[in-house]
């Protein structure tokens, strides 16, 4: 009887025992296929997941996943995880991209990466245009979703498959976990496979991921008997006796990879499946993987073996020609020996254009590599590095072979970690950096260079293990002969992870005896500067007046040409302010040290003195000037892919600046954006102080005062007793919260002690902290002279800085706490003032304010007019609780509320006019994002802000705009 054409196994186009994992394929390429302008749809399975323990077929899921995409026109991104390369960070990434991105002309890459294209460079391997910005690993997810999703837009509908992500690298893992929420919002599916056991633990958020999108883990099972059988008999003929498939499925497990091999190799031995042939099969089994796999290897010739122990070394796909060169095989016998690997089912072709090799599966390139001897595969790595080095493909590529070497004292190999841990932090990769940097001192380097060494593994260390960067650091400081400029390097670290883990007093310490020990003036200054900056931001100086005498005598002599000058009047304008000088005091320091430039992103500076410059303006009413710093410095950290505390600090002080302008909502969405980010930044509390603080005060303008107590509740700050300064005082803050729940005796005792602490400090400026009009406030209903009289030395402070804004909310308060006929006049001088000052949302309180003390007079006409001011004032602020209370007065006076006669457009940001006018130019939104450099979200959210305070949509929007700073909406 004719048999039938048999088709071998390597062919198949089937899988056995996979229909309902096929099934999964086929309904998520369906719902994937749904898509309308790149837009999907309503969606199910935008992430498909199989996992199980090696050798059960999730690459053979993966390849049929490829296959199944291309037949449909998709386009396929695809990377895999790789157990010998798992600490070379970004690897899995650059598969994903690198084969795209190859293929675009100089010209379209850049139109592609907008403005992220140099801090992305060192990511995806690109080279720079310029010097290349070191982002932080915040910067770089957010910049890896920006490159994947203009990617994904680009070539939709995508799919994008991840095998053994187990072994994926670290950085790549990190930005998955991240941007694998958005994939419902793209045309795009994610298909990946890995293995449950070996899944590292902080991939948390991607088994949680997994699980919410109802796409539960595949967990591949094991064939059974009938499956193996059918494998066998598709390989030896239908023939085959039951018993032999039944031994083949107990001496494999089951395991779909030993099937697959084992029924080759009886193809290859013409066995027919008898009986007779058991034993020929148990030998072929037995030489699939472990002991059995080696012993088959080294019955090779030995060419053939150290071509292939140079493949394992190398790791999979591999490039022949390298391979070679390692090996010190010819051309000739490099090219048998694969072809001899090849036919024992080791390797096989590599699926690239290359002519790259690999191995047929995962299971034998392990299998190899831990059967070379040690001292042996120690002189494959070190011979590794040379040939990638030699071969031009980059100190990365030879570094991960380097950590594999014993340590020798080699200079070279010094220079390559380090020259490798530069371009991993110049692509955020810290962890990958600090690696790599804490084995080149092990190496170790030669004595002269140990410091330098030590503090570029601080600087790798300082975003993930501040108290480690600490110790690195003091070590650098005692070594001998350290350079002046690397010398001042180490102390500014030094000092800001001490200042940056709440040791504050450290800080000041360890800048002082700097600056006493320098004696290059320029250092010397420099080691000054850091002193005065930590010492204004300790909670417990314990000399601040003659701290600020220092400043003040030191900031006269100088005439601000070089940056350290330029720092100390910087910080001489902040401590003006703080001490209540007269504010063009502060604003001439302030505009001195900005003449010649300071940057908020200097590595070896910090951002604090750039910022406190800015406040000096916001504190002296002109918070305009304030703004245009703010949107410079926060435009720096986003170029240099600053997505972190920087940025985190940027948008919560922006924020602030908002709301001593009145423009409560915006300052709520900058400050709530603020902490947003803070949020993913390990670490980083001081701006979640400072975020939690001026969220509060906001809510509270607002009239939302159970927010603000369940904000405050959350991040128990009534509890925060934090080292350094913050601003707006924490404490005043809560007292604040505290008066707004009626509770004014505890309201009381806490002003009271944050006024004894800044009266020691000389800190004497209420537009800074305004604990006394707080506490007049507390003190009215129970002691009402010394409400009085706090209030009135409050109006003296004031008056001395000369802020109008400050000046009409100390007035305001002393009418407040004085009452009667006599608080007229006070409320009248607060008004003019407070007119004369950008403060919209304190005018509103003190018109309102004033209106009902007229009523309460009995002068009608102009309690109206007061009111209806205050009222307007208020529902342009968005100060809900202030216009209800405007209500209940007219109310009460038997008026009743005119209709708001105007809107102010001057009430818009910068950003916010600009995301208009182009908006109404016809921009979509991912040209706007690009030109203003954010993301799509921040524009619409912008766009959001924009229509809310104009009373209209985008077809109104025009008008709006040219309609003046008193258009009627």
């Amino acid at each position: 009887m004719a048999m039938e054409p048999r088709h071998p196994v390597t062919e198949q186009r089937t899988l056995i025992e996979r229909r309902r994992e096929l099934q999964a394929l086929d309904t998520a390429f369906k719902e994937l296929r749904r898509t309308t302008d790149g837009v999907p749809r309503a969606r199910h399975r935008g992430l498909l997941a199989f996992s199980g323990p090696a050798g059960l077929g999730k690459t053979a899921l993966i390849t049929q996943a490829r296959e199944r995409a291309a037949a449909s026109g998709f386009t396929v991104l695809s990377g895999r995880g790789a157990e010998t390369e798992q600490r070379s960070a970004f690897r899995v990434v650059r598969q994903l991209v690198q084969p795209w991105l190859a293929r675009m002309e100089g010209a379209e890459l850049r139109a592609l990466l907008g403005s992220w294209y140099d801090v992305m460079a060192g990511v995806l391997g690109l080279e720079a245009r310029g010097p290349a910005p070191a982002p932080d690993p915040t910067g770089v997810r957010e910049g890896l979703d920006w490159v994947m999703t203009r990617l994904i837009m680009k070539k939709a509908p995508v799919v994008l498959l991840l095998d053994d992500l187990h072994w994926a690298d670290a950085e790549s893992l990190s930005w998955l976990d991240s941007f694998a929420s958005r994939v419902d919002d793209l045309p795009l599916l994610i298909v990946i496979a890995y293995r449950p056991d070996e899944l590292p633990s902080d991939a948390g958020e991607l088994r949680t991921l997994v699980g919410h999108h109802g796409d539960r883990p595949h967990d591949l099972a094991h064939l059974t008997a009938d499956g193996v059988a059918q494998i066998i008999r598709t390989e030896v003929g239908e023939a085959a006796e039951d018993v032999f498939c039944k031994e083949c499925w107990s001496a494999t497990g089951g395991s779909p990879f030993e099937t697959v091999e084992l029924a080759i190799g009886l193809g290859k031995r013409k066995l027919s499946g008898t009986a007779d042939d058991l034993p020929a099969m148990r030998e072929l089994a037995a030489a699939i993987k472990g002991p059995g796999l080696i012993e088959r290897l080294e019955r090779l010739d030995t060419a053939t073996v150290r071509f292939a122990h140079t493949a394992a070394v190398l790791g999979s796909p591999f490039s022949p020609q390298l391979a070679a060169t390692i090996a010190v095989l010819g051309e000739e016998a490099a090219a048998e020996a694969a072809q001899k690997l090849r036919a024992a089912r080791i390797l096989t072709d590599g699926q690239g254009p290359e002519g790259e090799l690999e191995f047929v599966h995962p299971l034998i390139a392990t299998t190899i590599y831990r059967s070379i001897r040690t001292g042996f595969r120690a002189g494959l790595h070190n011979a590794a590095a040379e040939a990638v080095l030699a071969a031009g493909y980059g100190p990365t590529a030879a570094a991960r072979h380097l950590l594999e070497v014993p340590c020798e004292g080699s200079t070279e190999t010094v220079a390559c970690l380090r020259e490798a841990a530069r371009e991993y932090l110049r692509a955020g990769a810290t962890e990958a950096a600090r690696r790599l940097l804490n084995r080149a001192l092990q190496e170790p380097p030669l004595p002269e260079d140990r410091a330098a060494v030590l503090h570029e593994l601080a600087c790798a260390t300082f975003l993930i293990e501040p108290t480690a960067t600490v110790r690195h650091l003091r070590q650098a400081l005692a070594e001998p002969d350290v350079d002046p400029d690397l010398r001042a390097s180490i102390v500014y670290r030094l000092t800001t992870a001490l200042a940056h883990t709440d040791r504050m007093a450290e800080a000041v310490t360890v800048a002082a005896e700097e600056a006493r020990q320098a004696t290059n003036p320029r250092v010397k200054l420099r080691m000054q500067a850091d002193q005065f900056v930590w010492s204004t931001m300790r909670a417990d100086d314990p000399d601040s007046p003659a701290r600020s005498r220092t400043l003040s005598r030191l900031a006269e002599q100088l005439p601000g040409r070089r940056l350290e000058e330029r720092y100390i009047l910087g910080l001489r304008a902040w401590d003006a302010v703080l001490r209540g000088e007269p504010r063009r005091t502060a604003l001439a320091y302030a505009e001195k040290s900005l003449r010649g430039g300071m940057s908020w992103t200097d590595e070896n500076r910090g951002f604090e003195v750039p910022l406190s410059v800015a406040l000096v303006f916001m504190y002296a009413d002109q918070p305009r000037r304030a703004e245009e710093l703010f949107e410079k410095g926060i435009a720096e950290c986003v170029g240099k892919g600053w997505h972190g505390s920087h940025l985190a600090f940027g948008q919560t002080i922006a924020g602030y600046v908002r709301y001593h302008r009145g423009c409560l909502a915006e300052a709520e969405e900058l400050v709530r954006e603020g902490l947003r980010i803070a949020g993913k930044v390990e670490g980083v509390v001081a701006a979640q102080w400072y975020g939690v603080s001026v969220l509060i005060q906001t809510l509270l303008a607002r009239g939302r005062v159970a927010e603000a107590r369940a904000l405050a509740d959350d991040h128990h700050f009534a509890e925060m007793t934090p080292n350094a300064v913050i601003y707006p005082d924490p404490r005043t803050v809560y007292a604040e919260l505290l008066l707004a729940e009626e509770r004014h005796a505890e309201a009381a005792r806490l002003l009271s002690a944050v006024g004894n602490w800044l009266d020691g400090r000389a800190w004497r400026n209420p537009a800074w902290c305004p604990w006394q009009l707080r506490l007049a406030t507390a003190l009215a209903p129970t002691d009402p002279d010394a409400a009085i009289a706090h209030a009135r030395d409050a109006v003296r402070r004031a008056r001395h800085f000369g802020a109008a804004s400050i000046v009409g909310q100390a007035l305001h308060t002393l009418a407040e706490v004085t009452g009667g006929t006599a608080a007229l006049d006070l409320y009248a001088q607060a008004v003019d003032h407070l007119e004369q000052s950008p403060a919209a949302y304190e005018l509103a309180r003190a018109q309102i304010g004033h209106g009902a003390t007229l009523s309460r007079n009995g002068r009608l006409q102009e309690a109206a007019d007061r009111l209806y001011q205050g009222l307007e004032g208020a529902v342009h602020c968005g100060a809900e609780g202030l216009a209800a209370r405007a209500r209940a007065e007219l109310s009460a006076a038997g008026l009743r509320p005119l209709p708001l006669r105007y809107v102010q457009v001057d009430t818009l940001t910068g950003q916010e006019r600009r995301t208009a006018e182009l908006s109404v130019q016809g921009h979509p939104v991912s040209v706007i994002a690009k030109e203003l450099r954010l993301t799509e979200q921040g524009v619409r959210q912008l766009l959001s802000s924009v229509y809310r305070k104009a009373g209209t949509d985008a077809a109104g929007l025009a008008g709006f705009l040219e309609g003046g700073p008193h258009h009627r909406p």
